[in-house]
C-alpha cells in the first residue's frame, strides 16, 4: 500500500521540482509532521524541510544570475592622458602639456556575448537536473528509513508477543510445578527465555526510536512528532518486467544529466573556438594642447595579434571534456544496468521468501506449535520440545519480517535508480 504513493510522489518531484525549491527558500518554519505518518506526508516534509535541499536550492539562483552576467557587454573605458610636462627646457612646468581625454570600447566579434550566455544557460539546465537528482535521492532515503520504522515498528510487536508468549509458558508450567506435575527446573528455564524475550524486546524498542530519529531528521527536525508509520508491511505489489526498468533508465536525472552536461561541453567549445577570434578595439578623444590653447580630436584603433595564442589549449581541452563526457555516461550505464539486474534479482529473492514463510512455513510452524503445547499438557512431548517449537516460530516470524524489509529496501534503490514507481495494483 506504502509504495503505491512513492508513485504519485517522483511524479510531483519531477513535474513541481521548481516549485518546491522555491517553497523550501521561502519556508523557514520547521517541517515535523504530527499524528500517523504515512510516506506521503514524510516525503512532503522532507521536500520542504530536508536541510541539503534547502541549501542547495541557492545553486540555482546563482546559475540564473551567471546567465545575467553572461550577457552583459564589454564596460567602455575612459581615459586621460598627459604628455609633455614636469621637463626641462621648452617642456618644464606644464606650459607644453598636452591633454587627451578619451573614450574606447571594445567590440567583440565571433558572437561571444551570445556563446557565453549559451553556456551559462546549458549550466543552468545542468544545475536544474542536478537539484531534481538530490530532490530524488532525498525521496529514496525517506523512503528508506520510512521503511526501516515500519519495519522496527514490526519488530517491537513481534517482540512484544514473543514477551507475552514467554510469560504465557511460565504461567502454564508454573501451574504444572505447583501440581507436581513438572520440575522446578522447568519453571527457571521458563523464567530465563522469559528474561530473554524481555531483553530483545527493550531491544527492538531501541532501535525503533533510533529509526524514529533518522526519518524525523530527513525533515530537519531532531525530535519526531509523529506518532506511528502507518504501512504495510508485507503488501507486495507486482513489479514490471526487467527488459521495461532497463528501457527507463535512461529516462532517470542521473542519464538525463549526461544529456546536459554534454550540452553544456558543446556550448563551451562554441565558446573557445570562438574566443579564438580576436576583439576589436575603437578608442575616440579630444587632446588640447596648453602651449597654443587648441583642441583636436584623436582615434584609434588596436586588435590583438594571434600569432602566438590562438585559444588552442582551451580549445583542446573543450574538445576531451566532450569526448570525456560520452565516456562517463557510458561507464555509468554500464554500471547502473549491472546494478539494476542485481536489485531485480535480490528483490525476486526476497519476494519469494516472503511468500514461503507467510504461507508455508508460518502456518506450518504454528500449527507444530499448537500440537505441541496439547502435547505437553498431556505428558507427551518434554518442557525442551515445547520451547524449541517456540523458537522455531519465533524465528520464523523474524525472517518475514526481515524478508518484507528487505523487499521493499530492494524496491526504492529500484525506484531511484529509474526515477519512476514500479508498483502497479495486483489484478
Amino acid at each position: 500500500m506504502f509504495l503505491a504513493f512513492t508513485r504519485t510522489c517522483v511524479a510531483c518531484v519531477l513535474l513541481f521540482s521548481s516549485l518546491v525549491t522555491s517553497a523550501q527558500v521561502r519556508d523557514a518554519e520547521p517541517v515535523n509532521p504530527e499524528g500517523e505518518l504515512t510516506l506521503a506526508r514524510a516525503i512532503d516534509a522532507a521536500l520542504r524541510g530536508n536541510p541539503d535541499l534547502v541549501a542547495s536550492a541557492y545553486d540555482l539562483s546563482a546559475a540564473q544570475a551567471r546567465i545575467v552576467q553572461a550577457g552583459l557587454r564589454v564596460n567602455p573605458e575612459v581615459g586621460l592622458e598627459l604628455e609633455n610636462f614636469g621637463g626641462s627646457g621648452e617642456v618644464e612646468g606644464v606650459d607644453a602639456l598636452e591633454t587627451t581625454l578619451s573614450l574606447s570600447q571594445v567590440v567583440e566579434l565571433g558572437g561571444k556575448r551570445g556563446l557565453r550566455r549559451s553556456v551559462a544557460e546549458a549550466d543552468l539546465d545542468f544545475v536544474t537536473i542536478e537539484q531534481r537528482a538530490r530532490e530524488l535521492d532525498v525521496l529514496a532515503e525517506v523512503t528508506t528509513r520510512f521503511i526501516d520504522v515500519v519495519a522496527a515498528q514490526e519488530r517491537t510487536r513481534f517482540a512484544e508477543e514473543a514477551t507475552a508468549l514467554a510469560q504465557k509458558t511460565l504461567d502454564a508450567i508454573g501451574a504444572r510445578v505447583e501440581a507436581g506435575r513438572s520440575p522446578e527446573a522447568e519453571r527457571s528455564r521458563a523464567r530465563i527465555a522469559l528474561t530473554r524475550a524481555l531483553v530483545e524486546q527493550r531491544q527492538a524498542e531501541s532501535e525503533l526510536r533510533s529509526a524514529r530519529y533518522s526519518l524525523s531528521a530527513l525533515w530537519g527536525n531532531p525530535e519526531p512528532a509523529f506518532s506511528t508509520a502507518t504501512a504495510q508491511l508485507f503488501d507486495l505489489r507486482n513489479v514490471d518486467s526487467f527488459q521495461a526498468l532497463m528501457d527507463r533508465l535512461e529516462q532517470s536525472p542521473d542519464f538525463v544529466r549526461f544529456a546536459s552536461e554534454s550540452r553544456l561541453r558543446d556550448a563551451e567549445l562554441r565558446l573557445a573556438r570562438s574566443q579564438a577570434r580576436p576583439n576589436l578595439s575603437f578608442s575616440l578623444g579630444v587632446r588640447r594642447f596648453e602651449e597654443s590653447n587648441d583642441t583636436a580630436l584623436v582615434a584609434g584603433f588596436s586588435m590583438p595579434l594571434p600569432v602566438y595564442d590562438r585559444n588552442q589549449g582551451a580549445i583542446r581541452e573543450a574538445q576531451v571534456r566532450v569526448t570525456q563526457t560520452e565516456a562517463v555516461r557510458n561507464a555509468a550505464r554500464v554500471r547502473a544496468r549491472a546494478a539494476l539486474f542485481g536489485l531485480y534479482q535480490e528483490m525476486g529473492a526476497a519476494r519469494a521468501r516472503v511468500e514461503t514463510l507467510r504461507n508455508d512455513a508460518l502456518p506450518q510452524a504454528q500449527l507444530a506449535l499448537d500440537q505441541t503445547r496439547n502435547g505437553y499438557d498431556r505428558g507427551r512431548f518434554s518442557f525442551l520440545e515445547l520451547v524449541t517449537v517456540q523458537e522455531e516460530l519465533l524465528a520464523l516470524r523474524s525472517a518475514a519480517i526481515d524478508a518484507a524489509a528487505d523487499y521493499h529496501l530492494l524496491l526504492a534503490e529500484i525506484e531511484r535508480l529509474t526515477s519512476a514507481a514500479l508498483t502497479r495494483p495486483i489484478p
